[in-house]
């Protein structure tokens, strides 16, 4: 078991709560029984090694025997030494140091299906809304994320928590100029939607019966205006009640699911959501 909360394996997990770190290395922190579980069940070639103290062990042992299965080394770890590897003040006592699992832009857009749905996400500044609307991404069946180089970086671990286990779950790609995400997504027939609250096209009226993107901005100012520009349509979600607007995460979510009710008009999903103790399910479900 590890004891010493000094060591320098210790040290090295914590560093890569660090951005310069985390870049150099290509690794990043998975916390929490929902993302390594998430992690091992769809890309277990990206989790290097999986920490876990006593009590993690007990409550999680379907994760602890899925990482051995998977080749991944498991490190039983004092509750006090995993505390000291992550920056959270009360840790899940379960970490996974990952390689990264984003994908070149162009490997990305060519894999997207005929009538594909893409998130678009730049000037994005908070991690935990970055991470809730990939999650949204997810739960609406989205085909790819695209995050540009002027949002916050994909693998802060506020990011990765954020998004529950969703990060591998579909393709992401990082890194790309905006400008270069939305030329490739435009020669590639997919049309361009932005959300912004001075839209003068209401969410109704848009048609999402074909290839779209939704472009996201930032969380203040929503998305600039020259970008607005290359956008067919420049749209708005509606507020029937006194609410004053919509937070990114609330706006890209209703529209996402818009866009999925286009794609899934019965309301159902494929299959049921798991059960397992632990599972973050939140309050949706697929029918």
């Amino acid at each position: 078991m590890l004891t010493n909360p000094r060591s320098d394996r210790v040290k090295a997990v914590r560093a890569l709560s660090r951005r310069s770190v985390r870049s150099r290395s290509g690794e990043f922190v998975a916390e929490g029984p929902q993302s390594v579980r998430e992690a091992l069940r769809h890309r277990p070639d990206a989790v290097r090694d999986v920490y876990v103290t006593p009590e993690a062990a007990d409550r999680h042992p379907a994760i602890v025997d899925a990482a051995r299965a998977a080749g991944v080394t498991v490190h039983d770890t004092a509750p006090e030494v995993l505390a000291a590897m992550v920056d959270t003040e009360s840790p899940q006592g379960l970490v996974a140091v990952c390689r990264a699992v984003d994908r070149p832009l162009d490997e990305v857009l060519d894999g997207l299906p005929e009538r594909a749905l893409v998130l678009v996400l730049t000037h994005v500044r908070d991690p935990g809304n970055a991470g809730t609307v990939i999650r949204g991404a997810d739960a609406a069946g989205a085909d790819a994320v695209v995050v540009s180089d002027a949002s916050v970086e994909l693998y802060n671990p506020k990011v990765v928590r954020s998004t529950a286990g969703s990060l591998w779950h579909l393709p992401v790609s990082v890194g790309a100029p905006v400008t270069e995400i939305l030329d490739g997504l435009r020669a590639r027939g997919v049309a361009l939607l932005a959300a912004d609250g001075a839209g003068t096209t209401l969410l109704p009226e848009v048609d999402l019966d074909r290839s779209h993107a939704w472009v996201m901005g930032n969380e203040a100012w929503g998305l600039p205006e020259p970008l607005r520009a290359q956008c067919e349509e420049v749209v708005r979600v509606p507020i029937h009640g006194h609410a004053e607007s919509l937070n990114l995460a609330m706006a890209a979510t209703v529209c996402l699911y818009a866009s999925a009710g286009a794609r899934h008009p019965d309301g159902r999903g494929d299959t049921p959501v798991g059960t397992e103790a632990g599972s973050d399910v939140g309050v949706g479900g697929r029918g």
